[in-house]
C-alpha cells in the first residue's frame, strides 16, 4: 500500500514521517501524469506545486483557514490531498472532477474561477471579514509569478499593504511563467534572482536563518529582508514588495518542503500580511514536460503517451492554426499589422507571427485591460493591431473595448478563440458571453466564420477595415471540412435553398454546420427550407430582413448567450423595420455550465440538429394555414 492510498485529508499529512512524506510527493507526480495522460488537463503546473501545496497543508488547517489558488491551474495536488483521488479517472469529463477549484466538489474549494489576478482581491475582502467578525483564521492566497502581471493583483497589494495588523499570507509561486515564460518588468524582477550567480548562496542563507529563527516578529524578518540593505542589491524583488510596506520571506526553494513549512510557520505566527516567495520549476520532475519548450506540458488537450509524451490521436487540424498561418501571411504582405498577446503566445496561435516578425510582436502578460488599450494607441498610432485572446477572457476588457477603442474609432482586429461553448474547461471558460457583450459597442464589427475557408477570408476583410474595430470569434477545437455556399447575397452565404420559402434558418459561425443538418431533416417532413450564414453578423445585414420578408417563420441558431445575442439583434432589426414575421431566437441560456464536452453541452442545451428540427417543426405546426406576412409563397404545409 502506498503512501499516497492513505492519505484523504490533509490531516493525515501531519502524523507522516519525513520518508513517507517524500515518497508521497513521488506518488503524487505519479499518479498526475498517468491520470492526466488519459483525459488531457494541467500538467506542468501541478507537477511544479507538490511540494508547496504538500508544505500548505501541513502548516494550515484547511478548510478553517482558507487556502485560495490563483487561476486554479495548480489546485490538483490540493484536490488529491483533500479526498478527490478517484474523481481523476473522469477528470474534466461529466460527472468527473472540474479541472478547476469547485465549490461543488469540496469545502476546501472556496472560489473556482479560473481567470487570473483575482485571489489576492478575495484574500483581501476575506481576511477583512474574519477581523470584523473576530474569527481567529489564516487565509492564504496561492499566486503564480504570471497572475503578478495583472493590475488587479497590484490593486490588491496596495490595498493588503495599507492595514498592518491583517492576517494574510500571499505564496508567489514563482516558475516564471504563466503559460510560457513571464514578461514585463515585474518578471524581469523575478528573473533577476532567479538568474544572479548568488542565488544559491542567497537560498542557503534563508533557509539557515529560518532555522536558527526561535522567535517570530520583526527581528526575524530583519534577517529574512537581506541582513539589513546589503543584500537587497542581490534580492531585486524583495525590494519591489517592501517598497509596498509587505514583509518578505524569500526566497525559498520550492521543492524544499521542509524548508517552505518552516517559512510558512513564521509567516503564520507574524499577524500581518507576509509575501513568502518560493521559486519553483514548472513540470518538476517528469522530464518530458520538464523539457518542453513551448509550455513545460503546461495542459495537453487530450491522451498522451506518459513515456514519450506523443499524443495518443493524430492531431487534427485547429481553428487557431488556421489563423496562425493566415496572421502570418498578411503579415508579409503588410507591415502595418501587428499582434498583441495577453501571456498566450501559443495557445492563441500569435507563435509563429512572433518568430517571423518579433519586432511587431507585443506580449503585455495576463493583463487584458492593458492590451486592448495599448491595441488603442497602436491605431492611433498608425499601425493595424491583431489582439489575439480567449473569448472568456476578454469580458475583462469590455470598458476597453467600449471607450478606449470603439469611442475614438481605433482600426483594430479583436480576435476571440474559444468563443462559444469550450467544454471541459468548465463554466469561466465558456466563451459564450462575448456576442451579448459586444452588440452595445457602437462601430464595432463582428464576424464569425464557419469553417477554415472562412476564417481566412474574414480575417483578411477584417484587417482591411480602417474606420474602427473588429471582431472575429471561432469556437475551440478541430476545424471542421469547408462548407461552401450555393450563393452568396451582398455579403451573406446561402447554404441550403429547398423548397418553399417557410422557414429561414440564420446560422451564426460555427453553428452553420449544425444548421444544414437541421434543414435536411425540414426538407424530410415538407418544410421548405433556407439557410443562410451572415459571415458578419454586426451589425445586422440588410439582406436578412429582405429574406425574412419572404418566410414564414425565421430561426435563429448561436452558440452564445440568447439574451443579448445576434438572435435579439436580429428580432430588434425586423421589428425596426416592421417585419412582423415570427422568429425563435435559440442559443444558450443564461447561466453557467458545468465541464462537459461541447457536443455533449450543446446537445443538452437543445442546439444539436435533432432538437432543433424538432422544435421548428412543432413550431410550423402551431401556426395558421393563412400567411401571416406578405410574400410570394404558398401556405405553409402542415406536418
Amino acid at each position: 500500500m502506498g503512501v499516497l492510498e492513505k492519505v484523504t485529508e490533509p490531516s493525515h499529512l501531519r502524523a507522516l514521517s519525513e520518508q513517507e512524506l517524500t515518497d508521497l510527493a513521488r506518488e503524487i507526480r505519479d499518479f498526475l501524469v498517468a491520470k492526466v495522460s488519459r483525459t488531457g488537463g494541467h500538467l506542468g503546473p501541478n507537477l511544479g506545486i507538490v511540494e508547496l501545496t504538500l508544505a500548505l497543508h501541513r502548516v494550515f488547517d484547511s478548510p478553517y483557514d482558507r487556502i485560495l489558488f490563483d487561476v486554479g491551474h495548480q489546485a490538483y495536488v490540493h484536490k488529491i490531498l483533500t479526498g478527490r483521488q478517484a474523481g481523476f479517472d473522469v477528470l474534466r469529463q461529466r460527472g468527473g472532477l472540474s479541472g478547476y477549484p469547485s465549490r461543488a466538489e469540496s469545502e476546501h474549494d472556496l472560489i473556482e474561477n479560473s481567470h487570473a489576478s483575482t485571489s489576492l482581491s478575495y484574500a483581501d475582502g476575506l481576511a477583512k471579514a474574519y477581523l470584523l467578525r473576530g474569527e481567529d483564521r489564516h487565509v492564504v492566497a496561492v499566486i503564480g509569478d504570471g497572475a503578478l502581471t495583472g493590475g488587479m493583483a497590484w490593486e490588491a497589494l496596495n490595498n493588503i499593504a495599507s492595514v498592518k495588523d491583517r492576517p494574510l499570507i500571499i505564496v508567489v509561486n514563482d516558475n516564471g511563467r504563466s503559460y510560457t515564460p513571464t514578461v514585463g518588468g515585474i518578471a524581469d524582477h523575478l528573473n533577476a534572482l532567479r538568474t544572479d550567480p548568488r542565488y544559491e548562496r542567497v537560498l542557503d542563507l534563508v533557509k539557515r536563518s529560518l532555522s536558527r529563527a526561535p522567535l517570530v516578529g520583526s527581528p526575524l524578518y530583519d534577517v529574512l529582508h537581506g541582513i539589513k540593505r546589503g543584500l537587497k542589491d542581490v534580492m531585486a524583488p524583495q525590494g519591489l514588495f517592501e517598497d509596498l510596506g509587505l514583509k518578505y520571506v524569500g526566497p525559498i526553494d520550492g521543492h524544499d518542503r521542509p524548508q517552505i513549512e518552516q517559512a510558512l510557520d513564521q509567516a503564520k505566527g507574524f499577524g500581518g500580511p507576509v509575501i513568502v516567495h518560493c521559486v519553483t520549476r514548472k513540470g518538476n520532475g517528469y522530464e518530458i514536460a520538464e523539457q518542453d519548450e513551448a509550455d513545460c506540458f503546461h495542459s495537453p488537450s487530450g491522451a498522451f503517451d506518459p513515456l514519450t509524451g506523443t499524443p495518443v490521436a493524430a492531431p487534427a487540424l485547429k481553428w487557431t492554426n488556421v489563423f496562425r498561418d493566415e496572421l502570418v501571411e498578411i503579415g508579409r504582405q503588410r507591415s502595418d499589422v501587428v499582434a498583441i498577446t495577453a501571456a498566450m503566445r501559443h495557445p492563441t496561435g500569435l507563435d509563429a507571427f512572433a518568430d517571423e516578425f518579433p519586432d511587431r510582436f507585443f506580449d503585455v502578460g495576463i493583463a487584458e485591460q492593458h492590451a486592448v488599450t495599448s491595441a488603442a494607441g497602436l491605431a492611433l498610432g498608425g499601425l493595424h493591431p491583431v489582439v489575439a485572446i480567449y473569448s472568456t477572457f476578454l469580458n475583462r476588457a469590455f470598458d476597453q473595448m467600449l471607450m478606449d477603442v470603439a469611442l475614438h474609432r481605433c482600426a483594430g482586429t479583436y480576435v476571440l478563440d474559444r468563443a462559444g461553448v469550450t467544454g471541459e474547461d468548465g463554466p469561466s471558460h465558456n466563451g459564450m458571453w462575448d456576442l451579448s457583450i459586444l452588440q452595445v459597442v457602437p462601430g464595432l464589427r463582428i464576424a464569425a466564420p464557419r469553417d477554415g475557408a472562412r476564417l481566412r477570408e474574414l480575417l483578411r476583410e477584417a484587417v482591411a477595415v480602417q474606420d474602427g474595430p473588429t471582431v472575429l470569434r471561432f469556437p475551440k477545437g478541430a476545424v471542421p471540412a469547408d462548407l461552401p455556399a450555393v450563393e452568396r447575397q451582398d455579403g451573406v452565404d446561402v447554404l441550403v435553398r429547398e423548397g418553399e420559402h417557410d422557414v429561414l434558418l440564420v446560422c451564426v459561425g460555427a453553428m452553420a454546420q449544425t444548421g444544414v443538418d437541421v434543414a435536411a431533416r425540414l426538407t424530410e417532413q415538407g418544410i421548405g427550407v433556407t439557410v443562410v450564414d451572415p459571415r458578419w453578423v454586426k451589425p445586422v445585414n440588410p439582406v436578412l430582413l429582405d429574406l425574412a420578408r419572404t418566410h414564414r417563420l425565421v430561426v435563429s441558431v448561436e452558440d452564445s448567450g440568447r439574451v443579448g445575442g445576434c438572435g435579439a439583434a436580429l428580432g430588434v432589426a425586423l421589428a425596426d423595420a416592421g417585419i412582423t414575421v415570427p422568429l425563435q431566437v435559440k442559443g444558450i441560456e443564461q447561466r453557467f455550465l458545468d465541464h462537459d464536452s461541447r457536443a455533449a453541452l450543446l446537445a443538452e442545451l437543445g442546439l444539436g440538429a435533432q432538437d432543433l428540427a424538432r422544435d421548428i417543426v412543432e413550431r410550423v405546426a402551431r401556426i395558421d394555414d393563412a400567411p401571416l406576412v406578405t410574400g410570394d409563397h404558398d401556405p405553409l404545409p402542415r406536418s
